[in-house]
């Protein structure tokens, strides 16, 4: 101990500083060592998972498209009311008339109308006419019949309206097509129903992905029961026929499938051979719900058995001995002793189908047919066909929340410290 902790002072390291600063430097360093070993894996992280779920909901929101390509159109049209029910006057045309000379030179025309043909059919082939009309206008005469004799539709008010409403840089339009809802001068409302397609979508995700993972659980926990009490040897092997379909393509599970449910299938022959069912009543198992519910049954399997199996591994055989010694039955000694220690399993399980059931969609595109797809079909149709990248994120975002908040009403229900893989 130094002089100074002798005399009552603060205690000294052997370089002479107090030991309380010399403890939080070492700790400092120890904390900078551990986050520089940790930096590639987070940067990774964040490179591949976290930059492009943040480009995703920006994309969401993001409407910069209008307000760079019609810039003195977007200014020109802040003192037009679209409640007025006329067209705006001439100075508007004008301001159209700057923006889209530049616009076509820079062959972006296209793209704005292919943005407002989302919130109005038939205004992108208004821009295209107008990309091959524009140089053939007279700026010195007035602009306004001149865009009106190219395209009726500069004389009605709503592809207007449209045009004013998407020009901010940030719209809340997305979401509100993946709602079903719209926004028109009268506010925000539901679309005719006729017109909805995304709130089904969605219920039909959830309540499919609920029945395949019932459906998984009612298949996959008897066959748990079975791995984990029967002898190692024998356990060991039917685990590989458990394991055996992830060494096969996804795609040709699913292709199997179809082969096997069609109507002129496998199955179908079989039911008609042992004269369950006649040859002209073949069931349709396919192109519906029924071939996305057993297809996704099949593929998903695994992942209940595995997080079962790995709980029941540790459940003691002799509890349920000795509650059958204490008088208990069957079925109460396994109700009662057996079945809750297998809750953690049953509450991983369920998690990991149904959050993959949720986000599926190369298995209901092939076997789903128009009643049996999610709400990731249409993603995926929407990023790779249409275009719209922009509702694709908003449909993504909403899915991404749903999962979220399904998983925070699981946590407060039955609790995620209760889920064990084993």
């Amino acid at each position: 101990m130094s002089d100074a902790s002798a005399n009552g002072g603060p205690v000294l390291a052997a370089d002479g500083t107090p030991l309380k600063v010399s403890l939080r430097r070492a700790e400092r360093r120890l904390r900078l060592r551990a986050f520089l070993l940790t930096a590639p894996l987070l940067g990774f992280i964040l490179l591949t998972f976290i930059a492009p779920i943040g480009d995703m909901l920006f994309r969401s929101v993001e409407n910069e498209i209008v307000a760079d390509t019609l810039p003195r159109t977007v200014e020109a049209l802040e003192d037009w009311d679209p409640a007025s029910g006329q067209a705006p006057d001439e100075p508007v045309f004008r301001a159209l008339y700057e923006d889209l000379k530049v616009a076509v030179a820079e062959k972006k025309h296209t793209q704005v109308g292919q943005r407002l043909n989302y919130e109005k059919s038939g205004i992108s082939s208004v821009f295209r006419k107008m990309g091959r009309r524009i140089k053939r206008m007279d700026p010195d005469k007035p602009l306004k019949p001149q865009f009106v004799k190219a395209d009726d539709d500069w004389a009605d008010v709503e592809t207007w309206r449209v045009i004013k409403q998407f020009s901010p840089r940030f719209t809340d339009g997305y979401f509100l097509a993946a709602l079903d809802m719209q926004r028109d001068a009268e506010g925000v409302h539901l679309r005719d129903e006729k017109d909805r397609i995304y709130l089904k979508l969605f219920w039909r995700t959830i309540s499919l992905s609920a029945v395949i993972t019932g459906m998984c659980l009612l298949l996959g926990y008897p066959v748990a029961w079975l791995l984990a009490n029967l002898p190692a040897r024998t356990s060991n092997l039917l685990m590989i026929l458990v394991l055996l379909p992830f060494w096969t393509s996804l795609l040709v599970r699913t292709s199997a499938w179809k082969v096997l449910l069609q109507q002129q299938g496998v199955i179908n022959d079989l039911l008609v051979g042992i004269g369950l069912i006649d040859d002209a009543h073949r069931l349709a198992l396919i192109n519906n719900q029924t071939g996305t519910i057993i297809a996704m049954t099949h593929i998903l399997l695994p992942f209940m058995i595995l997080p079962l199996y790995s709980v029941m591994k540790t459940v003691p055989p002799s509890y349920v001995r000795a509650a059958k010694s204490l008088g208990a039955n069957d079925w109460t000694a396994f109700w009662r002793v057996y079945f809750p220690q297998t809750i953690p399993g049953i509450g991983a399980g369920a998690i990991l189908c149904f959050i993959l059931a949720i986000g599926y969609y190369i298995t209901p595109e092939l076997v789903g047919g128009t009643s049996g797809t999610f709400i990731s079909n249409r993603i995926a149709y929407h990023i790779s066909v249409s275009l719209n990248w922009g509702l694709a994120a908003a449909l993504s975002s909403l899915l991404l929340i749903l999962v979220l908040a399904l998983y925070w009403a699981y946590d407060k229900i039955v609790g995620i410290d209760n889920v064990k893989l084993g």
